[in-house]
């Protein structure tokens, strides 16, 4: 009886893959399509929780916001209810809250923000801009302020005195002026003349929409005037120590809560903010990876008709090795490991295409290959070889040897 070693089944295994270079390849398409997605798409999960979790810890985790509407469930998720939405619109705070909140929190630093939107002219360039009105306090308090060298952030004089002055952030900056000579320089917004007295470092961002690099900050009153309203849409406060968020939250609800109702109004700490997105991102990319996954299974539907097919080919050749004594056994781990190697070279395969695509997306969107992503899909495709090659390798190690020498 012949015993061949592990092996010589092995070798003779990534022979007969190999003999048909066109098949294979043809083989593991499903495989390397299924391994390439599931890589990109954690890839890109993974990315956005490291870029999402760099911008929070830039601002530091002693900051407390709040927002109109209620943002957050009961169960710490965000509130998904649409009646939510409408209050969030309707509601806004105002200058009183805001004095009032600077006036009980005299060991924290009160700071209001507003969005508002205009029509920006300089050096023939045209676009609708995303202006952010807040206080003198705002930028070097929350990593927003210009580096040395980049002009400066505007000071309480020029906020009390409603000047027209503003910051750029880095790419609005680089659209507007190519030639770097920014400081100083007047642009028009919305038909009022502005000068540009910063200039932000680059901060990245965006994915592929308005970014932090896109923001053009001015004084409160400043955003007043070119929204048309004085509402505040939400306030942020720079507690002294981390350990005194909690309190500072609870005081926060008890000064706002004499005013509005208590859906009304969130207040919500960055981590509190960071961990929500995070479990987010994370579910969104289980759901899209499971869905990637589903290529796999095709995959290896693919590989288990061809090894069917593989083994009505060979036939003959089974029965001769029988007929000679070769061990039944010995007969199903080739075939079982001919379906292992053609799943493995869909994997490598998969993982340089995958990684190869990560590198190009991160240029346009945070994107980053862990280990575990690596490890992950390869593991899968060998666990697709194996079970889809069972059936097949099954069928070869049954074949009678005497119906088989007479297969034509």
């Amino acid at each position: 009886m012949l015993k061949p070693s592990l092996d010589d089944l092995f070798k003779s295994s990534i022979r007969s893959v190999l003999k048909n270079k066109s098949r294979t390849l043809l083989t593991t398409l499903g495989v390397i399509i299924g391994v390439t997605s599931v890589i990109l798409l954690t890839s890109i999960g993974n990315g956005l929780k490291i870029y999402i979790n760099q911008q929070f810890e830039t601002l530091g985790s002693n900051t407390v916001y709040i927002s109109p509407g209620k943002i957050f469930s009961d169960n710490g998720g965000f509130n998904r209810s649409g009646a939510n939405a409408s209050t969030m619109i309707s509601t806004s705070f105002t200058q009183k809250d805001l004095n009032n909140l600077k006036r009980n929190l005299k060991s924290s630093i009160v700071m209001p923000m507003k969005t508002a939107s205009g029509e920006i002219k300089s050096n023939k360039v045209k676009k609708t801009v995303a202006v952010i009105g807040t206080d003198y306090l705002y930028g070097p308090n929350n990593n927003a302020a210009p580096s040395e060298g980049n002009g400066r952030w505007f000071t309480k004089e020029e906020e009390d005195k409603k000047s027209n002055v503003l910051i750029l952030g880095y790419s609005i900056a680089n659209d507007l002026f190519p030639s770097g000579h920014v400081l100083g320089k007047k642009i028009i917004i919305s038909g009022k003349s502005y000068k540009v007295i910063g200039v932000n470092d680059k901060k990245g961002g965006g994915f592929g929409g308005s970014g932090l690099d896109d923001y053009i900050y001015v004084p409160l009153e400043v955003a007043n005037n070119l929204s048309g309203n004085e509402k505040i849409q939400q306030i942020v406060v720079k507690v002294p120590d981390k350990n005194q968020i909690e309190n500072t939250k609870q005081e926060i609800k008890t000064i706002l809560s004499k005013y509005y109702d208590e859906d009304a109004f969130s207040v919500f700490d960055s981590a509190q903010l960071l961990n929500s997105i995070n479990a987010i991102i994370s579910t969104l990319t289980i759901a899209l990876t499971g869905i990637a996954a589903i290529s796999l299974v095709v995959g290896g539907i693919g590989i288990m008709n061809i090894m069917l097919v593989t083994v009505s080919e060979r036939t003959r050749e089974i029965g001769l090795r029988k007929a000679i004594g070769a061990y039944p056994r010995a007969i199903l781990i080739q075939f079982l490991f001919e379906a292992i190697i053609l799943s493995g070279i869909g994997g490598i395969i998969g993982i340089i295409l995958g990684s190869l695509g990560t590198i190009a997306i991160n240029n346009f969107f945070p994107a980053k290959v862990t280990p575990g992503s690596v490890i992950l899909a390869f593991g899968v495709s060998f666990l697709v070889g194996i079970i889809f090659g069972v059936t097949p390798a099954r069928k070869a190690s049954k074949l009678s040897p005497i119906e088989a020498l007479r297969y034509e």
